[in-house]
Order: C-alpha cells, then sequence, then structure tokens
C-alpha cells in the first residue's frame, strides 16, 4: 500500500484543483470512498505496531476529510460571493424622488375664480352638499311640480328633514344665496344700513346626467350681489370683467340673451366670442322678488343679481378641451399636462 503521507499530499493536492462541487466530490471518492485509496488499509505486525499503524492512518483520514470541508466551503462561500456580485445593489447611487403632484385643473380654475371675485369685494361662501327640499328649490321660487324635483335629474337620499321633506345632493350651489343672505340679515338686523351682501359661492353639485359634456358630479360656483340700488347694468359690468380677467382677452365680446329661470326676472343667458363663435357661459338674472322675501328682505327696497357658471365649461373653454370625461378618468398623460 501506498505510504500515508503520500496519499494524503495528494488527496489535498486534488481536493485544492476542483473547481466545483461536482469535481470536488469526485476527488472525494478517489480517497475515502469503499474503492478509494485508504480503503486498502490493514494494519501489520505487532500489536504495538498494529496500534502504531491505526493512529497514523486516522490521523491521515482525518487530514484528508479536513481539508475536504475546507474545500467544500471554500466553494461554498466562492459561490455565495458570485450570486451577491451579481445581484449587488449600487447604495451609492443617489436616491429617487417620488413625482411631485400639481393642481387638478378644474381646481386651478375654481382658485383663479376666487381670486378675481375677491379683488372685487366678493367673499366666497362654503354650505352643505346634502340639502333641504326647501333651500335647493322651494327659496328658489322652484314649485312642488318642478320638473327639476324629479328622480330622473335628482339624486335624493334615504333621509327626511325635520318638516318630513326628502334631502338630497344639491343639484347647483344657489342654495347657498339664501343660506349666506339669510346669515347676512341676521348678523346685521339691529343696524338700519348694512353691508351689501356680495358673495360667490363655487363647489360640488349633482345631477343624474353623464355624456361628454355632462358628468353626475360638476362644479358650479354662483354669484350674488344685494343692495338697495344694484341693476342689471352692474351685473353687465362686473360679469364681463370677470371673463376678460380670466381668459385674459381685453376686447373679449359677451352678450346677454333673454333667458328663463325660476329665481331671477328678468333672465339671461350670458354668452362670450371665441374663436370667432358665440359660446354659452353662464345664466344669469335679477333676483326674483320672491327669493329676496325668502332672503328675509323687503323687495321693494332691496335688489340685485345672481349668476351660475360651470367650473368645468370655464376650464374647457380657457384650456381647449373637449371631453368633461378627462377631468374624471385620472389619466396621468392628460393630468401631467397641468402639473
Amino acid at each position: 500500500m501506498e505510504d500515508l503521507s503520500g496519499i494524503v499530499e495528494r488527496a489535498l493536492a486534488d481536493f485544492a484543483a476542483s473547481a466545483d462541487p461536482a469535481a470536488l466530490e469526485d476527488a472525494k471518492a478517489r480517497y475515502l470512498g469503499k474503492s478509494g485509496a485508504l480503503s486498502g488499509f490493514r494494519p501489520q505486525g505487532s500489536p504495538e505496531e498494529r496500534r502504531a499503524a491505526g493512529a497514523a492512518f486516522n490521523a491521515a483520514k482525518q487530514r484528508i476529510e479536513t481539508a475536504l470541508d475546507a474545500r467544500r466551503a471554500e466553494l461554498a462561500d466562492g459561490k455565495l460571493a458570485s450570486r451577491l456580485a451579481e445581484e449587488a445593489l449600487d447604495v451609492t447611487l443617489p436616491g429617487r424622488r417620488g413625482s411631485r403632484g400639481g393642481v387638478h385643473p378644474v381646481m386651478r380654475t375654481w382658485q383663479r375664480v376666487e381670486e378675481i371675485w375677491r379683488t372685487i369685494g366678493f367673499d366666497v361662501a362654503d354650505g352643505p352638499e346634502i340639502e333641504t327640499d326647501w333651500y335647493n328649490f322651494t327659496a328658489l321660487n322652484n314649485p312642488q311640480n318642478h320638473p327639476a324635483r324629479s328622480m330622473q335629474d335628482t339624486f335624493y337620499v334615504d333621509l327626511k328633514d325635520k318638516d318630513g321633506l326628502p334631502l338630497l345632493l344639491r343639484t347647483h350651489t344657489s342654495p347657498m344665496q339664501v343660506r349666506y343672505a339669510r346669515m347676512h340679515v341676521e348678523k346685521f338686523r339691529h343696524q338700519a344700513k348694512w353691508p351689501a351682501i356680495k358673495v360667490i359661492a363655487p363647489g360640488r353639485t349633482y345631477r343624474v346626467d353623464s355624456d361628454a359634456t355632462h358628468s353626475p358630479m360638476f362644479h358650479q360656483v354662483e354669484g350674488l350681489w344685494i343692495d338697495e340700488h344694484i341693476s342689471f347694468a352692474d351685473l353687465k359690468g362686473v360679469y364681463t370683467d370677470f371673463l376678460r380677467r380670466f381668459f385674459e382677452i381685453d376686447d373679449l365680446e359677451v352678450r346677454f340673451r333673454p333667458s328663463f329661470f325660476p329665481f331671477t326676472e328678468p333672465s339671461a343667458e350670458i354668452d362670450m366670442k371665441l374663436k370667432g363663435r358665440w359660446l354659452e357661459i353662464s345664466g344669469s338674472g335679477q333676483v326674483h322678488p320672491q327669493v329676496v322675501r325668502n332672503f328675509g328682505l323687503d323687495p321693494e327696497r332691496y335688489i340685485g343679481f345672481a349668476f351660475g357658471s360651470g367650473l368645468e365649461r370655464l376650464t374647457m373653454l380657457r384650456y381647449g378641451i373637449d371631453d368633461l370625461r378627462l377631468f374624471f378618468d385620472g389619466d396621468l398623460r392628460f393630468l401631467e399636462q397641468f402639473s
């Protein structure tokens, strides 16, 4: 049998030369397998000689097994290091910042409308989106059989007001005319002369309607100016000025066409001329005497005007948008244009 030291040296050399686990297991079999280099060891001689030979064999085998385990660990560590290198993350790169959001185009219009009307002394009012029948219809001179009360046009909720009448999602922001005016009258009722009622009320409104130019939820701004000597001429002056400032067109042409609304008398549709075409932009009129009474005021003494404009309509005309649904689709390709 070959000298034990020679076997150990060859085993260590073969283990070191093994490039992968499979080659290492083949080398192991050549030395530690059933037919390996150590399998033919048979101690000879006296008991003392056999004892010494056995101790030398065990030492040689231990060296080979230790070298084998060490090489296995080296190959495993090498494989892990290679995988880590392939999947490494460069933590020295700068962090990726999240993209910044922007103001929705309808909200841009909302803010712009408020800014313009504030400059001419109008307050901004806000009120409930779930309204009573009285504020939404009756107080605005809409009789019980008015078509706007039908289920085809209005979202009713499964609740009643104190008079047992159904509550509904407001169909316009006009109820804020009555709410604001009544609060204003109550606030200054002990004064012989009180400040004029000058207010706009932007907000969400709801109607059963949905197509390219209508949405079940949309935004509207209501305007109201009530005092002792406010005429239709004041309406024409301030609203024409508003449109010219909003669209930034100093010579913008505006016209008022006779129309009908239950809460104004006389009433007018407001049109503006844009790119050679007349476009409807708002409804308006002198506040109906019955509505003035519902404010808590004497219509023989107090007079004024009101108007209602769609914020989506203003936005579409300002930015050249032809489909209302784009405002609500959440398509970033559309919204990023306004960021």
